[in-house]
C-alpha cells in the first residue's frame, strides 16, 4: 500500500509538474508579448538615399543629426564600398561590371523607435527625413509597416485566446489530478471524521501536503522550462534578449505560486467534499 501511495504521489508531481510547464510558456508569452512586438517593429528599417555628390563624411554628419530626432533609435551608414560589397553578393560580379562608376550612392539605415512603426507615424516622420539636403530618396517600407501591424495585432488576438483557453485547462487538470490523488485516501478520511476530527483538523496535513506537492511540481517545472529557454537561446539569441532576468523571475514565481495555490484549493474543497460524503459513496 505504501509503494502504490508513493507512486501515485509521484504519477501526481509529474503530471502537475507538465500541466505547469504550459502555464509558465504561457505566462512567459503574456509578460513578453509587448517587448516581442517592440522586438519585430524596432527591426524595421527605413533606408535613405543620399544624391550622388554627397561624400561619406557629409553623411555621417547627416545621420549624426538624424540620430539625435526623438523617434529615432538607431542610425547606420553604409558607404559605398559596403553597397557595392552586398549588391554583388546578392547580383554576382556580372552585373555591376555593365556600369562605368559606381551605381550605388551612400545610404543611412534609420531604425525608429517601436511606438513610432505605424502607417500614421511616418506620414509624419518620412516628410521630415526628405527635408534634409543630403537625402534624395526615402525607402519607407510603409506596406511592411501596415502588414507587420495587421499581423501582430492578429497574432495577440488568437494568443490571448489560445492562452486563456491553455490557463483554463491547466487549472481543471491540476485540480483533477489532486482529487484523484486525495480520492485513494477517501477511508482515511471517513475514519478521521468517525473518530471526532473536525474538519480544520482532517484538513490540516492534507493542506500541508498539497503545499509541498505544489513546490516540488513548481520546481520541476521551472527546470524543465529553464532547460526549454536555454535551447532558445542557443538556437535564437536575438529572440532570447527579450527576456529579460525580471522577467524570468516573474515567471518562476507565477509558477510556483499557481502550482501551490491550485493544490491548496483543490485539496481544500476535496477534502471538505470527502469528509461529509455518507460511508456508502466512498464505494462509488
Amino acid at each position: 500500500m505504501k509503494r502504490r501511495l508513493t507512486g501515485a504521489y509521484l504519477s501526481s508531481v509529474i503530471s502537475i509538474s507538465l500541466v505547469l510547464l504550459l502555464i509558465g510558456v504561457a505566462s512567459a508569452l503574456i509578460l513578453n508579448a509587448g517587448r516581442v512586438s517592440n522586438y519585430f517593429k524596432e527591426n524595421v528599417q527605413i533606408s535613405l538615399l543620399c544624391a550622388p555628390s554627397v561624400q561619406e563624411s557629409e553623411a555621417a554628419a547627416c545621420a549624426a543629426r538624424i540620430d539625435s530626432l526623438p523617434f529615432v533609435r538607431s542610425t547606420e551608414l553604409i558607404g559605398k564600398a559596403q553597397g557595392e560589397k552586398e549588391l554583388r553578393e546578392m547580383l554576382g560580379d556580372d552585373f555591376l561590371s555593365v556600369f562605368e562608376t559606381a551605381p550605388i550612392p551612400v545610404s543611412i539605415n534609420v531604425g525608429l523607435k517601436a511606438e513610432y512603426v505605424s502607417a500614421d507615424s511616418l506620414s509624419h516622420i518620412i516628410p521630415l527625413l526628405q527635408a534634409y539636403p543630403e537625402i534624395e530618396e526615402v525607402e519607407s517600407r510603409q506596406s511592411l509597416v501596415e502588414t507587420l501591424n495587421r499581423n501582430l495585432s492578429g497574432i495577440s488576438l488568437v494568443l490571448g485566446i489560445f492562452i486563456a483557453l491553455l490557463l483554463f485547462i491547466s487549472f481543471i487538470l491540476i485540480g483533477n489530478t489532486v482529487r484523484l490523488s486525495l480520492y485513494s485516501r477517501r477511508f482515511t478520511i471517513h475514519t478521521m471524521r468517525l473518530v471526532g476530527a473536525t474538519r480544520a483538523f482532517i484538513r490540516r496535513p492534507f493542506i500541508g501536503s498539497a503545499v509541498v506537492q505544489g513546490l516540488i511540481s513548481g520546481l520541476l517545472a521551472c527546470a524543465a522550462l529553464a532547460g526549454a529557454l536555454a535551447l532558445v537561446r542557443r538556437s535564437f539569441p536575438q529572440i532570447f534578449a527579450v527576456f529579460t532576468p525580471e522577467v524570468l523571475v516573474a515567471v518562476a514565481l507565477i509558477v510556483l505560486g499557481c502550482g501551490v495555490l491550485i493544490c491548496m484549493l483543490a485539496t481544500y474543497f476535496t477534502v471538505n467534499k470527502l469528509a461529509l460524503a455518507s460511508e456508502d459513496s466512498l464505494y462509488y
